[in-house]
């Protein structure tokens, strides 16, 4: 498996869960794969190249890098101070540890893919966007969904928005890991901030023996049908070298980068979960590479959702803690389950307020966040109505502050509150 540090990709600076952006995540084959021969071999030379992986990524650890001043930036402080954290290179975090055995999984397959793990989190719209057929209009693109540093220049809201760097500079089987932000509802199993792991591998034209087929025929050929079989394969050996033998099923999905495209999921202490979305790589997205030729398949899966559900974390958050009680649990190379240690009583406070005419929900979750940060736990909708006489509309939400290593008191929550009010006007809010 080839690794490629930071200073090997190519990097876009300013002057990669709309669900279709998420890199197919919302979230026959081999049981045993064939890894353990080089298992060993692999983690040694892991070891060396995730510090590698760590100092060259430091270079993105600078805020003000994000926060430049632009008439289109959106990307605020309490963001900006994310980026570069390098979670899933750190071999004894949660992260880190899904994302080598991943990774562990494709050095033991016969293809070899390349791995990137490093790479610019600033991308362009083209790169995030319009290669992967995502329309002008559609809603992932808005300022309301999107972190954007300049009009054309945002955080990836994806790992897919290296794909069509990677397949020009002639990556046929890759595998792209990175943090990913977007703006988000506020609960314990969502973040503005999180990680994906993108995988794609082209086949050689002379193994298809593809004639000349228009879109329909490609879709319904056997060519097709295989290409998708083998994706269904290798992704099935994945789950069970992550969760062991475990039932799965699939579903036709829907992603604008892959046709035919899948959802798949595992039955995993007596429950289905969706795990990852994946489907044969569009043809159109090829030909936007001047590959017209080539065909493959590419997946995508979110590591907080593994993570989460194999480390038994519950909440989101955890994942950016700096405290030891967090960290000390967790070592390279070995699921075990997290130990609570936070019995800290959440605060509750509601806010009520008139909207004004094309109000985002997202808006006033990012605004939350900028005034709180992560001591906001949740926000819930609880009432709303609109008034018959003047047409105006009314919303009112719970949220819930909870620290996750002290107790919280009504006295700066108050603050907060008050701090949250005041500045609800910049979103045109009138708090009732």
């Amino acid at each position: 498996m080839k690794v490629y540090p930071a200073a090997v990709a190519v990097l876009f600076a300013a002057g990669a869960p709309c669900a279709a952006l998420t890199a197919f995540v919302p979230s026959g084959a081999r049981s045993t794969p064939p890894f353990a021969a080089s298992s060993a071999r692999l983690s040694a030379h892991a070891g060396a190249e995730t510090k590698e992986w760590a100092a060259g990524a430091v270079e993105f650890a600078t805020p003000e890098r994000y926060t430049i001043d632009h008439p289109s930036n959106n990307v605020p402080p309490h963001i900006a101070e994310l980026v570069g954290r390098g979670l899933h290179l750190k071999e004894d975090h949660p992260i880190g540890i899904i994302r080598a055995k991943i990774q562990e999984y494709f050095a033991g397959l016969d293809d070899e893919f390349t791995v990137f793990d490093a790479e610019d989190p600033i991308v362009t719209t083209t790169q995030c966007f319009d290669d992967l057929r995502i329309p002008p209009d559609h809603p992932g693109r808005s300022p309301s969904d999107t972190y954007y540093v300049t009009d054309e220049t945002l955080l990836r809201t994806h790992t897919s928005a290296h794909q069509s760097q990677h397949l020009r500079e002639g990556h046929e089987r890759f595998l792209c890991t990175g943090d990913v932000y977007r703006r988000d509802e506020i609960d314990a199993s969502h973040y503005p901030a999180f990680h994906q792991l993108e995988g794609v591998k082209l086949y050689d034209e002379d193994e298809l023996k593809v004639q000349d087929l228009d879109h329909d025929e490609w879709i319904e050929s056997g060519q097709c049908k295989m290409i998708a079989d083998d994706l269904k394969k290798v992704l099935e050996g994945l789950m069970d070298h992550l969760f062991g033998p475990c039932e799965k099923r699939w579903a036709d999905d829907y992603f604008p980068f892959t046709e035919p495209s899948f959802e798949m999921e595992i039955m995993y202490e007596g429950e289905w979960l969706e795990v990852l979305g994946c489907g044969v790589v569009h043809t159109e997205v090829l030909s936007n590479v001047n590959m017209p030729e080539r065909h493959g398949w590419a997946f995508g899966l979110g590591l907080e959702r593994l993570a989460m559900i194999l480390f038994k974390i519950p909440d989101i958050r955890l994942f950016w803690t700096d405290d030891e009680r967090f960290h000390s649990q967790f070592e390279a190379g070995q699921i075990t389950t997290f130990e609570p240690y936070s019995k800290y009583p959440p605060v509750f406070k509601d806010i009520a307020f008139w909207t004004p005419e094309g109000y985002v929900e997202n808006d006033f979750f990012e605004l939350a966040r900028g005034v709180a940060g992560d001591l906001v736990e949740r926000i819930e909708c609880t009432d709303e109505f609109t008034n018959p006489k003047t047409g105006k509309s009314s919303k009112c939400y719970r949220i819930a502050y909870r620290s996750m290593d002290r107790s919280l008191t009504n006295e700066e929550i108050n603050e907060l509150q008050d701090n949250l009010r005041d500045r609800s006007a910049e979103l045109e809010l009138e708090v009732r």
